[in-house]
């Protein structure tokens, strides 16, 4: 395999367990074994482990020999022999006392390391202060006098009071209530008197005819 192509395999393995403060040094002037030494960091001895696994696992999907490693036991330094690329795992204190960017760090290696930080959403910038007075903008209704005389007339755009409405019902007229009582036997007693005070007349004699 390229050597390009297995460093950027190598890297890529130590991003997915999320190393930190990766390095890669060029030692192809510095040593015939290797070309590579890639040196990374992990927080504590689970991740240092986890960070040889997962470079072990990456070179091998990619075909080549399944890596070498030593310090595995201990775990705060792990060498990952990958052949022409030589992995340093290292807790942050042994890293700092090795310092082993002194001795193989004479040509580093540009690489592309991290992933690409996301899209930032973009406000929308706010108009320049020429623009916002160039904007027409409603004119204040003027100020109200408080010593205006009253009005005496309704004012105007108010419609006025709407006069009242007639009631629907009229009233009905007052009905003249005439008393009956004892009118009919008043009326009784006069015939009664008047048919007393006339004469009788005879009454007539029944004529037989004789044939």
């Amino acid at each position: 395999m390229d050597i390009r192509k297995l460093q950027r395999v190598i890297v890529d393995g130590l991003e997915d367990v999320k190393a930190q403060n990766i390095v890669v040094f060029n030692t192809e002037h510095l040593s015939p074994l290797f070309e590579r030494v890639i040196v990374a960091s992990g927080t504590s001895n689970r991740q240092t482990r986890s960070l040889a696994a997962s470079v072990r696992d990456a070179v091998k999907s990619a075909g080549e020999p399944a890596p070498r490693t030593e310090g595995e036991d201990n775990g705060e330094w792990i060498i990952v022999d990958c052949g022409a690329a030589v992995v340093h795992v290292m807790q942050p204190a042994i890293r700092e006392y090795y310092h082993l960017e002194e001795l193989w760090g004479d040509k580093p290696v540009r690489m592309k390391i991290g992933a690409a930080p996301p899209a930032r959403l973009v406000k929308a910038e706010a108009a320049p202060a020429a623009e916002r007075r160039a904007s027409p903008r409603a004119a204040p209704l003027p100020a109200r006098s408080s010593s205006a005389p009253a009005r005496s007339g309704p004012s105007p755009g108010r419609a006025s009071a709407a006069p009242a409405r007639p009631s629907a019902r009229k009233a009905a007229p007052a009905r003249h209530v005439v008393r009956t009582v004892g009118v009919k036997s008043a009326a009784k007693n006069a015939v009664a008197a008047a048919r007393k005070s006339s004469p009788r007349r005879p009454a007539a004699k029944k004529t037989s005819a004789k044939r």
